[in-house]
């Protein structure tokens, strides 16, 4: 008879922990979306300032319709994405556009000197600053889950429980060529 009761003892033991280890990925993938809300604020705000900063370059920027074509296509992608993965893709498309639209604006003088297009482009270094902040706390956050997914005995159960690991948001290739290229300095 005790056998019986170690038997039942080491199930409910075990079950125990089985349900641990999936209120644990469970804390943890909601962290990770959590997180991710914060983000959407920001890039709602960065969403809506593209329009008028977009507005604003058009009149100086005849020659380069492509850049503002670019800038609003990369808009309006990142405003349909609809999951998480997909949103990240979108922004990095977006992120490229808006340096490509930076880089041309160095071009026109009368540009950077008008206060309207400075104050958008203050409000977009504010929010890009925002950005930065809340994806290193999305980052973490899907750091902690990709390891406990990783993790064993968790990656036991985690794939049984549509566990996986998530990508990072990161700043993307095209962008890390340009942050390691060194800068020109003319005078």
């Amino acid at each position: 008879m005790s056998g019986f009761w170690i038997a039942i003892i080491v199930v409910a033991v075990l079950v125990i922990w089985v349900i641990a280890i999936y209120n644990a990925l469970v804390r943890l993938r909601e962290n990770r979306e959590n997180a991710f809300a914060d983000i959407d604020v920001q890039l709602k705000q960065r969403h809506d300032l593209v329009p008028q900063l977009v507005g604003a370059v058009k009149g100086y920027m005849e020659h380069e319709a492509g850049t503002l074509q670019a800038v609003t296509a990369a808009r309006q992608a990142a405003v349909g994405a609809s999951t998480v993965n997909e949103k990240i893709a979108a922004e990095k498309q977006l992120d490229s556009a808006l340096n490509g639209l930076n880089l041309q604006v160095e071009a026109y003088p009368d540009l950077k000197a008008s206060s309207n297009f400075m104050q958008l482009q203050n409000e977009l270094s504010d929010i890009e600053n925002k950005l930065a902040a809340v994806r290193r706390f999305f980052n973490s956050a899907t750091k902690e889950l990709n390891i406990s997914v990783q993790k064993f005995p968790n990656v036991i159960f985690a794939g049984m429980f549509g566990f996986k690991q998530e990508p990072m948001f990161d700043v993307g290739e095209a962008q890390r060529m340009v942050m390691d290229k060194a800068p020109e300095i003319k005078f």
